[in-house]
């Protein structure tokens, strides 16, 4: 069969098949939800929860492979579809749901007695692999919420301890969604026709009256889900605290409704330099913040969620140049950037279960894959990570921002020989470090998906391999990150020295100013209660305040 008759074929199947598939993607996690209403689902709900992302990656497969297709249920007013950034990031998202959903059936999660855990999971695979598909205002915020939520489930699953960070993420949470319920309001009214699907109001956006108001809001919003500094305090405060496998899913899928936000709804069609070098700005400034607070951490999940206010901000720096100089080519080459952190990120935090389960024997096995993979983000040739890089480059451009970009790699590779200096001495802190040939088989295929993937939707960019195999590409990838290697030994050595700001830095500081004052309320209180005890000392108060009230008034 030539390749045109196989591109035929798929297109073919693409529109008998992909509707379907679609509808299955968003319903088959509330269907499985309802099966586990009964003992006998109950019972194999760790299996039935690895089935079911299968659809979704179906869908994205044909998608990705064949032709876009879309969906419109008669009895909702619910509109999906699916073009090739959405397949790429729902193809990986579905990856990572199963590899996790196996290693935490192997870690004894989501089973009879524990409920919660499996109907919040279900709930934000629902909302999780909806974002990636959904095609209108009220469908994509529907998803939007599902995939945050109930996430606070996954968060708080181990102890009462994780609650806190739960409340933090809740915070976050419904701020961020409250911003982007305002800007959708504004994209709507900015729409001549009426019309709520997304491709109209953002093609209605540049000529809106409240069209700046809009992209302000719905941009915040998404910054604030992926992450970005200084709105990233409940990213490492979650991360640290949610179990590994739910963690895994956070910080590789879920956290993706603020990358797919960014590609549905920034206008790419109409240059933007003032808004797309904002963004840009802000991005670069969150990576290297990123990895200046990741260095100062022990947890290996902690340095991680650092790792991933870093890694946002490179992705949100090459939607904002996109966005800057029109280009069209730079959702697709966002969208690959982000499949690939999807897995890598996913597969590192179930590396931490893994290597503490290989045991003291067998602990190269497992931490043997998890340092090709830390590195592959930093961009270490051979990788999928060099193919993002490369990906992106034309992107980022040859100017300041792209220099910067490139260079941020030195730090993302001092901050992964970090983690995995503390992955060898403190392999897991969590409960699920027990020895398990089923989890480490969970972790073994996340690894291989995750080195193999990008590889095979590298060409999807329209991009070639062999591009990624020359002299001149395997020397820019591994020059930016020497400068790391080379700061890594000093930071082993004297990185004791350096402050320790605990996990979720401006959040702790933004507590202890509240707690300041509270106290210095009080005491507030207790001066005003002494003043009104003294009659003279009020009446000189007050002959204060009228004095500077007419020194204002009279320009003095």
């Amino acid at each position: 069969m030539t390749g045109a008759a196989v591109l035929a074929a798929l297109a073919h199947a693409a529109g008998s098949f992909g509707p379907g598939l679609l509808a299955a993607a968003v319903g088959t996690p509330v269907a499985i939800l309802a099966a586990c209403a009964i003992s006998r689902g109950r019972r194999r709900s760790p299996a039935l929860m690895v089935l079911a992302p299968l659809p979704a990656l179906a869908a994205a497969l044909l998608a990705g492979f064949g032709a876009p297709f879309s969906y419109k249920s008669r009895a909702f007013d619910v509109t999906l579809a699916l073009d090739a950034p959405g397949a790429m990031l729902l193809g990986a998202a579905a990856l990572l749901w199963i590899g996790a959903a196996f290693y935490a059936g192997a870690d004894g999660r989501g089973g009879d007695g524990d409920g919660r855990f499996r109907a919040s999971w279900l709930l934000t695979l629902m909302g999780s692999l909806g974002v990636f598909v959904a095609s209108d205002l009220l469908t994509f915020f529907l998803a939007f919420a599902l995939v945050s939520l109930p996430a606070y489930g996954l968060i708080i699953a181990d102890d009462n301890a994780s609650r806190r960070a739960g409340a933090v993420y809740m915070a976050f949470t419904v701020a961020g969604e409250t911003l982007l319920l305002m800007g959708f309001v504004l994209l709507a009214a900015g729409e001549p026709n009426g019309s709520l699907q997304i491709r109209d109001v953002v093609a209605a956006l540049p000529g809106s009256p409240w069209g700046g108001a809009a992209l302000a809001l719905v941009v915040a919003g998404f910054v604030m889900k992926i992450g970005l500094a200084p709105l990233h305090g409940w990213m490492p405060l979650a991360y640290t605290a949610a179990p590994l496998p739910a963690a895994a899913v956070l910080s590789g899928a879920a956290v993706k409704a603020g990358v797919i936000g960014l590609i549905r709804f920034l206008p790419f069609s109409h240059a933007l330099p003032a808004w797309g070098e904002g963004l840009a700005i802000l991005g670069l400034f969150s990576a290297f913040y990123g990895v200046a607070l990741g260095i100062t951490q022990t947890n290996p999940k902690t340095i991680l969620a650092y790792s991933s206010v870093s890694q946002m901000g490179v992705i949100a720096a090459v939607a904002g140049m996109g966005l800057a100089s029109g280009d069209l080519r730079a959702p697709l080459d966002t969208a690959f950037y982000a499949a690939h952190h999807v897995l890598v990120k996913g597969a590192l935090f179930l590396a931490i279960g893994a290597c503490a389960a290989a045991g003291a024997r067998r602990h190269w096995l497992a931490f043997l894959p998890a340092a090709a993979l830390a590195l592959s983000l930093a961009g270490l040739p051979f990788t999928g990570g060099a193919l993002a890089k490369l990906a992106v480059k034309g992107t980022l451009g040859s100017g300041a921002i792209g220099a910067l970009a490139s260079f941020s790699a030195a730090g993302t590779t001092l901050l992964m020989l970090h983690f995995l200096f503390r992955l060898a001495r403190n392999p897991s802190p969590d409960r699920g470090a027990r020895t398990s040939g089923q989890l480490l088989s969970a972790w073994f295929a996340m690894a291989l998906a995750s080195i193999l993937a990008p590889w095979l939707l590298f060409p999807l960019t329209g991009g070639h391999l062999s591009d990624a195999l020359t002299p001149a590409a395997l020397r820019e990838s591994l020059w930016p990150m020497l400068p790391g290697a080379a700061l890594a030994l000093p930071l082993w050595r004297w990185g004791g020295r350096l402050p320790h700001p605990p996990a979720g830095d401006i959040v702790v500081i933004g507590e202890k100013i509240i707690r300041a004052s509270y106290g210095a309320g009080a005491a507030l209180e207790r001066v005003e209660a002494g003043i009104r005890q003294w009659p003279a000392a009020a009446m000189a108060l007050l002959g204060i305040a009228i004095i500077l009230g007419a020194a204002m008034a009279t320009g003095f």
